[in-house]
């Protein structure tokens, strides 16, 4: 392999590649806000931690409640990224472009019902003292 064109990540070791590392992760969550998607569930998710904090009742509760926020938005990443692997591929269509985009969608899908599962029992369970 050409060393011009080499990773400059794979060559760094130590504290300096955990500090590069660390920079490119937090570029991927800023290039993140710019997507509409991730946007709203960022937004959602900072009223939702802390209210996991008043619901939760023990740090089992309230882990399951803000940890299922947070498994949303990295589900949302992963999705986000897959899309632009395969729009850099190219805008024409095909079926195995498709399929991967519905799948990364239907994943996202996924992680939202389980959060809005988690969420409604623990409201419901919550409320419940109430009647």
């Amino acid at each position: 392999m050409n060393p011009i064109h080499e990773n400059l990540q794979k060559q760094r070791r130590g504290l300096n590649r955990v500090i590069h590392a660390f920079g490119y992760s937090l570029q991927g969550l800023q290039a993140a806000m710019h997507e509409p998607a991730f946007t709203q569930e960022a937004y959602l998710a900072f009223i939702l931690i802390p209210l996991s904090f008043y619901i939760g009742s023990n740090w089992v509760e309230i882990s399951l409640l803000s940890g299922s926020v947070i498994f949303v938005l990295i589900v949302e990443l992963l999705n986000t990224g897959l899309e632009s692997a395969i729009d850099r591929v190219g805008p024409q269509w095909h079926d195995l472009s498709k399929r991967c985009k519905d799948l990364g969608s239907a994943a996202v899908l996924l992680s939202i019902l389980l959060c809005m599962g988690i969420w409604l029992t623990a409201l419901f369970l919550k409320l419940s003292h109430y009647f």
